[in-house]
């Protein structure tokens, strides 16, 4: 069944270290699929925005807030019976609860995390080469360390991210099972 077809709301989680392309898969699947995206990090509290700039990594603490208005953007999207795309690191298993917790009430919707990965090297060189970009490359090690990869349990895909973005997009795309 093709992202046109589907009868009930996908919403799917496009998750990952930053450099991993999250943006990048998200805005060419959301072009792809005619679905709504929101980029989680225009979410987050300038005062989070900040410690990362300063190269300081965020706690759970300070996470919360903004994983509740990403959970709040998905309870939006399935209380309105539609599909949509979101991009967040959700490193751990206990973000993923909180971006899962809408779900509880809408049995028919499917959400699933697409983890994208890459070699150590590879994030590195990207998050190197993106000027401007608040995350310093600094706390790649921080991120990976946090890592908390989904369980069999979550409704999760991985899709690696070597190949150019275009091929990585295709592969979230078949993945998700969502190939026209």
């Amino acid at each position: 069944m093709s992202g046109t077809e589907r009868t009930h709301p996908h919403l799917a989680v496009i998750m990952g270290v930053s450099g991993s392309g999250k943006s990048t898969v998200a805005e060419a699947l959301a072009a792809q699929l005619g679905w709504e995206l929101l980029e989680g990090d225009d979410l987050h509290p300038a005062a989070n925005i900040a410690k990362m700039a300063a190269g300081h990594p965020l706690t759970d603490a300070d996470r919360e807030p903004w994983l509740e208005a990403i959970a709040a953007w998905i309870a939006q999207r399935v209380d309105a019976g539609e599909s949509g795309l979101v991009t967040c690191s959700a490193l751990k298993r206990s973000y993923r609860d909180i971006l899962r917790a809408p779900m509880i009430r809408h049995p028919e919707a499917e959400l699933t995390f697409v983890l994208l990965t890459g070699s150590r090297e590879l994030l590195l060189q990207r998050m190197t080469e993106r000027p401007g970009h608040f995350m310093p490359a600094s706390l790649l090690d921080s991120q990976l360390a946090t890592l908390e990869p989904p369980g069999p349990d979550e409704n999760s895909v991985t899709v690696e991210i070597g190949p150019p973005p275009a091929e990585v997009a295709a592969a979230a795309r078949k993945a998700l099972g969502l190939e026209t």
